[in-house]
């Protein structure tokens, strides 16, 4: 299995506090993680623990913020085809914190800035999973790939190149198209997810939802990154939609019961 993650990779530092502060309020941690982080870089490393040969195309550049990036990637063994490989500026920043209890959480990052990037060269003719973020990249790995996932977090301009050439579009409940055009529309099969909610989905003329266990959450944080890489590996595959998409919701449901970013990869379950 072959799959090509295209986006965003990030250094996030997570704290884990009682209770998400309101404004102007401070909270203390009872703990914090600096790690690797972003949709694309995130399902990657799913992809690759659930047993797939994973690259993943993003922007990290020659800052020692991102050499953290690199050894969590190298760490499970991902490969990396660095579009920013020259760049001296710093990678994409996130601060998210995550409410104890709950796993709700609050994130606020700079994302993908404005580099100016090139597609390396690179094998496309797997599945490709595409999150949007670096548009240069995003449009390029569209236009080559052998089966096109789509990540469909929020609304970018670059999607308008990008869903005439998808095959999957894996989308959030806040995701909308400009207009308000109906989403089963976009490609072949579509799916929306919405946390804790059923999954629904359009597949041809068909239609359902697939439901989403009841779990106790410690950490939503990536949940759908997970979806993602899983929904990936099944496609790559060849796991029917709908069986693709009950591999997906099972991936995400483990996700959400462990705190951290990384400590649920090592649960038996998967």
């Amino acid at each position: 299995m072959r799959i090509t993650c295209v986006g965003l990779s990030t250094v996030d530092l997570v704290h884990r506090v009682p209770r998400i502060p309101g404004p102007d309020e401070k909270a203390q941690a009872t703990s914090v993680t600096v790690a690797a982080g972003g949709p694309a870089l995130n399902a990657a490393v799913t992809a690759a623990v659930l047993g797939a040969e994973v690259t993943l195309v993003t922007a990290i550049g020659a800052h020692p913020l991102g050499d953290l990036i690199k050894q969590d990637l190298d760490g499970y063994g991902v490969s990396l085809l660095d579009a920013a490989a020259s760049s001296t500026e710093p990678p994409p920043l996130s601060a998210v914190t995550v409410e104890e209890g709950t796993g709700r959480r609050s994130i606020v990052s700079r994302n993908a800035g404005a580099l100016t990037l090139s597609m390396p060269p690179c094998d496309l003719s797997g599945v490709v999973l595409v999150d949007g973020h670096h548009p240069v990249l995003a449009r390029a790995a569209a236009a080559g790939a052998g089966t096109l996932v789509v990540d469909a977090g929020h609304w970018r301009p670059v999607f308008a190149e990008v869903l005439p050439h998808a095959d999957v579009v894996a989308a959030s409940a806040g995701f909308h198209l400009p207009g308000g055009g109906p989403l089963r529309s976009v490609a072949p099969h579509v799916a929306v997810t919405d946390g804790p909610a059923p999954v629904r989905w359009w597949s041809g003329t068909e239609s359902g939802e697939r439901p989403v266990p009841t779990v106790d959450a410690a950490d939503t944080a990536g949940a759908g990154d997970a979806f993602h890489g899983a929904l990936a590996v099944a496609i790559a595959r060849a796991t029917g939609f709908l069986d693709a998409l009950d591999e997906a919701i099972r991936v995400a449901a483990i996700r959400v019961q462990h705190p951290g970013p990384r400590s649920w990869l090592t649960d038996p379950r998967l």
